[in-house]
């Protein structure tokens, strides 16, 4: 085990309960004080919010009452998500940056470190050295609230691959902005864990993501991306292995738990924080770290 035991952020996903990315049902159903309150009596110690269920906490307890309740309840890492299309013009850039208005103006408020976006492909070709430049003005425009900009990679993205990623980071080389390591996405492109400390400075990771899952995709990505994650320990990824690999990058930060499944959904909130916690917590044990 590592020297202390390592702190947890329950990614947005994990604490939404019957909810999901793509879904007819976006918005969690569970009020944001039992999702806090939860995530903190479970061990978590970073709590991850979509902008979605940001402004109807906003809108119904107000963002000062959701910095009191994540304040009451010893959460110190605040993540919000997630911004696209800041690369884009006329309308869906409108859309993006209205997006980013609601999560820049949170952000000093909920004291939030980092955000998570992404560069989904609409099938619109984009040069590279656009998105070079519009992930900089993101990061740079970031900076102005005390908040980082994490790029996560997804199979649909632009910039799809977790090495090519962390090429894009690096390329770009704002200090205001990296890369959100996510297992899933690794697995998924092939990447094997052991390139990541090679390619990837301490420097411009961002954050960490761990789930557990099949070693072949089931089904198309977005559904088996969002509904066919498994407790870590109890899949087919080398989960002890990915853990040994970002903390030789030097990480030091919370481990973010990006849980999401079909049964999950259905399952009592306290018992998936539960059971996803002591499953990465036997990896790490594994591991020997």
């Amino acid at each position: 085990m590592t020297a202390r035991e390592p702190e947890f952020l329950a990614a947005c996903w994990t604490s939404a309960g019957d909810a999901g990315p793509f879904s007819a049902t976006v918005t969690s159903p569970i009020d944001i004080r039992t999702r806090i309150e939860t995530v903190a009596q479970c061990g978590y110690t970073g709590f991850g919010l979509t902008w979605e269920d940001l402004v109807v906490a906003r809108d119904t307890i107000g963002l000062p009452a959701v910095a009191a309740v994540l304040r009451d309840n010893g959460i110190t890492t605040v993540q919000l998500e997630r911004i696209n299309d800041w690369w884009t013009s006329g309308e869906q850039r409108q859309a993006s940056d209205d997006i980013r208005r609601i999560l820049f103006d949170a952000a000093p408020i909920l004291g939030v470190d980092n955000i998570k976006v992404g560069a989904d492909d609409d099938g619109t070709p984009v040069a590279y050295d656009h998105l070079c430049a519009s992930f900089d003005a993101l990061a740079t425009d970031a900076a102005q609230v005390g908040v980082k900009i994490g790029y996560e990679n997804v199979p649909w993205a632009l910039i799809a691959g977790t090495e090519e990623s962390i090429r894009f980071i690096t390329d770009v080389a704002n200090p205001n902005g990296g890369f959100i390591v996510d297992i899933w996405h690794a697995q998924r492109g092939g990447t094997p864990y052991s390139v990541i400390p090679e390619l990837l400075p301490l420097a411009y990771m961002v954050g960490v993501e761990l789930d557990d899952g099949y070693a072949e995709s089931r089904g198309e990505g977005l559904p088996d991306t969002f509904d066919n994650r498994l407790v870590c320990g109890t899949g087919e990824f080398d989960v002890p292995s990915f853990i040994r690999a970002l903390v030789d990058v030097g990480w030091t930060g919370p481990w973010g738990i990006e849980h999401m499944s079909v049964t999950s959904r259905q399952q009592p909130l306290a018992r998936v924080l539960t059971e996803v916690r002591q499953g990465v917590l036997d990896c790490f044990a594994v591991a020997g770290v």
